[in-house]
């Protein structure tokens, strides 16, 4: 059986604009042809996928760089360069996508078949026959196409069920899901049986929900101890938890403390000690299964209602599963996280900063590294066009009140020139 895998890391790369051709019309009997450079291509989106064959992230550890194809260059006769496949990335149902810097959401892959663009291609850059003008009737130059960045992602895989069994470890929760379900999850008596989340389809009286046993919980699971957060980032999508507890107390422990401590790593973690809750007192088939269970009662009242069952036995699961079913009937479908999007397409001039190398202003940014790519240095109306664009910009004020003036040098890449009004 494949490992479990949970968490993984994910680079991506859309791809690159196809840069724009620099040509000019040639045919038999026609002089002087005018440009005819075409577009390059738009690069390939990387898309998510949601994929309910898949169940854990461990593809993700063997790969973890995806890249988009880019865009082809445009070529003359004005013909546009080919767009870029997109590239899809499957991932299992339930997978939160977070970017890594930041930690923000920026996709959850919550249902399946789900499809979400990660990242967008690069647009292709312009061919010479968009600079034409009246004045400028053969222009030399053309633009690069976009170039992207590599991303760094965090894939975090949340479970997708609509009731999580809580609890400490070898309080019976795997043997309840064997119960109420056909899963067949991994039973034995010592802590941590249940490594990974075991999922099971429950129906009862016609109602169908989906019940995740999720590894043991121990105190100070909220600060990582134990299996820490692998515990809890499967509890943020259930709409209600079941919460089981030894009532015999059979391995010394005490089922009022038990529950209190639950509780409290729930509330330390976020939310999650306010999701409804239904409590399953367990092992009633052990001599002090009942003393503890009228403890339970007694410290909960009327917050929670509390149900003797007995796993072993297979006795009190019709009442416990009828109050699931009706509580869930009225709780409304859990709320996908919110998703901030990714960093918006480079704009045309893009950012640029400017710093002072002794007497040398420097000029750097994604704005200066697609002009100086786009210029043509020996052609004097390129020049000109590359001059009027760093004005439009902002540059040549930016350099002015940085100080430059008449004369002083600029460096932009390895580029070195003359400050010029």
């Amino acid at each position: 059986m494949a490992a479990f895998v949970d968490r993984a890391p994910f680079i991506a790369k859309a791809g690159n604009g196809g840069n724009g051709c620099v040509s000019f019309h040639r045919e038999k009997f026609v002089q002087n042809g005018g440009p005819d450079g075409g577009d390059g291509g738009r690069g390939g989106d990387v898309v998510l996928l949601a994929d309910e064959n898949m169940h854990t992230l461990l593809d993700f550890r063997f790969r973890s760089k995806y890249e988009a194809e880019a865009g082809t260059d445009g070529s003359s006769g004005r013909r546009q360069g080919k767009r870029g496949e997109e590239l899809v990335v499957k991932v299992p149902v339930g997978t939160v996508v977070r970017e890594k810097e930041s930690g923000v959401v920026v996709a959850d892959m919550y249902e399946a078949g789900r499809q979400k663009v990660l990242l967008r291609g690069g647009r292709g850059g312009w061919g010479n026959s968009h600079f034409a003008t009246p004045t400028r009737q053969a222009p030399n130059f053309a633009k690069p196409g976009i170039k992207t960045e590599r991303h760094e992602f965090v894939l975090e895989l949340k479970s997708i069920a609509d009731v999580g069994l809580v609890g400490y470890p070898n309080v019976g929760k795997s043997t309840i899901l064997s119960v109420v379900t056909a899963a067949k999850p991994k039973i034995a008596n010592y802590h941590f049986t249940t490594l990974t989340p075991n999922l099971g389809m429950v129906r009862h009286h016609g109602q169908d929900f989906v019940m995740a046993d999720i590894p043991g919980l121990v105190e100070g699971a909220s600060d990582g101890a134990g299996l820490g957060h692998d515990f809890l980032r499967h509890v943020e999508r259930t709409r209600l938890l079941l919460h089981v507890i030894d009532a015999a107390g059979s391995e010394g422990r005490h089922p009022v403390e038990d529950y209190e401590q639950i509780n409290e790593e729930l509330l330390k973690y976020g939310d999650l000690a306010n999701r409804p809750q239904i409590i399953a007192a367990n092992k009633m088939d052990l001599p002090d299964g009942e003393t503890g269970y009228q403890m339970l009662k007694e410290h909960i009242g009327d917050k929670y209602p509390v149900f003797p069952v007995s796993a072993a036995t297979r006795q009190g699961f019709d009442a416990l599963m009828d109050c699931v079913a009706n509580t869930l009937a009225q709780l409304p479908p859990m709320e996908p996280f919110t998703e901030e999007e990714m960093l918006p397409e480079m704009l045309e001039h893009g950012t640029f900063e400017i710093e002072k190398d002794g007497p040398v202003f420097v000029v750097t940014g994604s704005a200066v590294v697609q002009l100086i790519d786009s210029v043509n240095f020996s052609d004097e109306e390129s020049l000109n066009w590359f001059h009027r664009t760093l004005r439009r910009a902002g540059i040549i004020d930016a350099l002015r009140e940085a100080g430059a003036q008449e004369g002083s040098t600029v460096r932009i890449e390895d580029m070195e020139f003359d400050f010029v009004e």
